[in-house]
């Protein structure tokens, strides 16, 4: 994970080059990540469902970098970028993922439910909006407690129209909690798009805030120097006591909702004319100017720690059959 301190510039409001260069990196190891999971996935190696968020680098990587280690986030069911970008190794993720005890949830989890409360991520959530109540009891208790800390919720379009978004937003809002909800605007509820169950058009999805009277944060959630900047602002407002920001990142998802996906519901010329234009890792490689050779070699160095992360997770520990309801709380009749 890259920190704040590296990649805030002498310019105040800009990413320096040297920090670019580090988003860079982060989001290639996303990327490469998530293309080896899949590969695995393909492979029969991994169990349980897996949703990838490729397209999506630049929001992980620039939100997760404006926070602090003490902050928390909540993710969803697409929650490995999240994971990596604050701050978990990605070999105790991919132990997870093959279900091991060295993973980040100690094999109970899989890819849709990733903890790691020691670098403050509370957890990815299969239920669409369902970590955002979670945020705002996070985002109180620093309240009551007076701790300089934020609380974040990532979360889709789609879950817009859940009443846990409602609530949870308009409680936020009353109490003027310390909270960042981070709108990871797609177009697409899994294969629904954005015109069929959206009452606004995709792109003013922000408006969502007027409804609460909160504030309101965009920035396009392909370049990843505005998400970043956009995500220090949204801190900033959420530690002042001014109550908490919406964070509108228009984003583009550049494959399926889950693998193995047809995507039978999507334009195939739309999909292919967004791969070319709005990868986020392509456009931050031009703007850096970088040759083929550095590219290469730092794709080789990242692609190596992804290999070894999977060797890691190969060489893990299987739980014990007696362990499958330590964690269960509810009664056992005798």
């Amino acid at each position: 994970m890259t920190t704040v301190e590296e990649k805030a510039g002498s310019g105040g409001g800009r990413v320096s080059n040297e920090g670019l260069r580090g988003f860079f990196r982060e989001m290639l190891l996303i990327r490469r990540f998530e293309e080896k999971v899949e590969e695995r996935f393909r492979a029969g190696e991994l169990p349980g469902f897996l949703h990838v968020a490729i397209g999506q680098e630049a929001v992980a990587s620039g939100v997760c970098a404006a926070l602090e280690r003490e902050d928390v986030i909540a993710s969803t069911h697409r929650a490995h970028g999240h994971s990596i970008a604050k701050g978990t190794p990605i070999e105790r993720i991919m132990a997870e993922l093959y279900g091991k005890t060295e993973g980040c949830s100690h094999g109970y989890g899989g890819s849709m439910h990733l903890y790691d409360v020691d670098v403050g991520n509370l957890g990815a959530n299969a239920v669409v909006a369902g970590g955002i109540p979670g945020i705002v009891g996070a985002a109180l208790a620093f309240q009551m407690r007076d701790e300089k800390r934020v609380a974040v919720a990532f979360f889709g379009d789609g879950a817009t129209n859940a009443g846990t978004f409602h609530e949870s937003l308009n409680l936020a809002q009353l109490w003027k909690v310390p909270a960042i909800f981070v709108l990871e605007n797609n177009g697409w509820a899994e294969s629904t798009p954005a015109k069929q169950h959206l009452p606004l058009p995709v792109d003013e999805l922000g408006k969502r805030a007027l409804a609460y009277g909160m504030k309101l944060i965009e920035a396009d959630g392909q370049d990843v120097e505005a998400v970043y900047l956009a995500a220090l602002a949204a801190r900033e407002h959420a530690l002042s006591g001014s109550g908490p920001v919406l964070l509108h990142l228009r984003t583009y998802r550049l494959v399926g909702h889950y693998v193995g996906d047809p995507q039978v519901y999507r334009d195939k010329k739309e999909l292919e004319e967004a791969k070319a234009t709005k990868d986020p890792i392509e456009l931050l490689r031009a703007r850096l100017e970088l040759s083929d050779d550095e590219f290469a070699t730092l794709d080789a160095e990242v692609t190596a720690e992804v290999e070894a992360s999977v060797e890691f997770a190969k060489a893990g520990t299987d739980p014990k059959p007696e362990d499958a309801l330590a964690n269960v709380y509810a009664p056992v009749d005798a």
